[in-house]
């Protein structure tokens, strides 16, 4: 029994993180290097970046404000394959989202009535490709977690208009924080 027992430790340890993302024959897991993930992953078909700013020791005699730079990219490895999307803080990555299944060809799987509620900009761009046009705003969202600590996060709000052709209606898409909350439909 014992001996079976080291076994499945034995095999667990040896068995890669079940957080890692195969690309190709190399893995990549939590902690790697922007640079790294290029590398082994090629160039992501979509990518998103904001900046946050951390401040340690708020209403001290000594506070410490650090920028913080987060960019999340997306991978497409084809239609029997689902959608990555990495996220990375300061260029290291901190964790993988499973999507839904990937496109054959970026922007050639789109149709006016589809539900895009809850859809990420990456994948809607995998989906329908640029908007026709697009607006941006941002405000400061400040969450404190703790005695001292404070952590100013960009709400970044977009407004990503499609134009169907086909039909005499547009789709306007708000966004936030790089996820699809409404559509709203308009005439041309």
């Amino acid at each position: 029994m014992r001996a079976y027992v080291l076994l499945a430790v034995l095999l667990m340890l040896a068995s890669p993180s079940a957080m890692a993302l195969r690309c190709g024959n190399r893995l990549v897991t939590d902690g790697a290097r922007d640079f790294q993930v290029r590398e082994r992953c090629g160039e992501p078909f979509w990518s998103d970046s904001w900046i946050g700013v951390d401040v340690i020791g708020r209403d001290t005699p000594l506070e410490r404000q650090r920028e913080v730079q987060w960019s999340a990219w997306y991978y497409n490895f084809g239609p029997r394959a689902l959608m990555q999307r990495l996220v990375f803080r300061d260029g290291e990555l901190q964790g993988t989202e499973t999507l839904g299944y990937g496109v054959r060809e970026i922007g050639d799987d789109c149709r006016a009535n589809m539900d895009f509620t809850g859809m990420s900009n990456g994948e809607l761009v995998a989906r329908c490709g640029e908007p026709a046009a697009r607006r941006e705003a941002s405000d400061t969202v400040v969450y404190r977690p703790g005695p001292s600590i404070e952590n100013w996060r960009e709400q970044r709000r977009e407004e990503w208009t499609y134009d169907f052709g086909d039909t005499r209606l547009l789709r306007v898409l708000h966004l936030l924080n790089g996820k699809v909350m409404s559509v709203e439909t308009l005439a041309r």
